[in-house]
C-alpha cells in the first residue's frame, strides 16, 4: 500500500483552541484567548494560554506551566497569528491547567495562577473538519494540520466575572465555522531544509 509522508518537519504537535468575542459580529475584536496544549516541540511540552479582554483593562496575560514552551510559541507561533501575544517582554504567569468535559457537550478549560482563576467553555458544536494550511497558504511561512470543533457559543470567566459579548459564525474554504474552536490534534510543520 502506497504512503505519503508530508514534506516538511515537524515544529510542533498538540492543541490549540481559540476563543474570540465580539459586539459587532466580528469587525472587531473585544476578547482573544489562545490556549496551548503541546505535546511536543524544541522546547519541551505544556501549556500556555495568552489573553486580551476588558476583564484585563485590554492587556496582554500570559500564563504557563513551562515558560520555555509559552516563549517558544511567542517567537515561532504567535508572532504570525497575533502580534500582541508575541511581546517576549511580557511576564508570563506559573499557572496549573486542567480540562473537563468534551465535544459532545461542552469542553471547558480551567486555568489557576497563584492571582487568577480563568475558566473557558465551548458549547453548542458545529460539525468539526480538518483544516489543511501547507507552508506558504495565508501568507505564513510555516504551515499547520489541525481538526477544527467549531462552538457556536463559548464563554470566558475570570474571578467570577464573564468577558462580554459573543462569539460569531465565519467561513473556513467551504465549511461552517465559528471563532471559538477547539483545535484538536494539531500540527505546525516548517520546509525542510535538506
Amino acid at each position: 500500500m502506497a504512503q505519503t509522508v508530508d514534506p516538511n518537519d515537524v515544529m510542533m504537535t498538540g492543541e490549540n483552541s481559540f476563543i474570540r468575542l465580539s459586539a459587532d459580529g466580528g469587525k472587531t475584536h473585544t476578547s482573544r484567548v489562545s490556549h496551548w496544549r503541546v505535546l511536543w516541540c524544541p522546547a519541551g511540552a505544556g501549556h500556555a494560554m495568552f489573553l486580551q479582554s476588558p476583564l484585563i483593562d485590554n492587556r496582554v496575560q500570559i500564563y504557563s506551566d513551562n515558560m520555555a514552551v509559552a516563549r517558544w510559541l511567542q517567537r515561532t507561533i504567535e508572532t504570525l497569528l497575533y502580534p500582541p501575544f508575541a511581546d517576549v517582554a511580557l511576564p508570563v504567569l506559573a499557572a496549573h491547567f486542567e480540562r473537563s468535559g468534551d465535544t459532545q457537550s461542552a469542553a471547558v478549560e480551567t486555568v489557576d495562577s497563584a492571582i487568577d482563576s480563568i475558566v473557558l467553555t465551548w458549547h453548542d458544536y458545529i460539525e468539526p473538519f480538518v483544516l489543511t494550511m501547507a507552508p506558504g497558504m495565508g501568507n505564513r511561512p510555516i504551515g499547520v494540520y489541525s481538526t477544527f470543533f467549531p462552538a457556536k457559543s463559548a464563554q470566558i470567566e475570570m474571578n467570577g466575572q464573564f468577558a462580554p459579548h459573543a462569539t460569531w459564525l465565519e467561513m473556513r474554504g467551504d465549511r461552517q465555522s465559528s471563532s471559538a474552536c477547539l483545535a484538536l490534534s494539531e500540527t505546525w510543520v516548517k520546509p525542510r531544509v535538506v
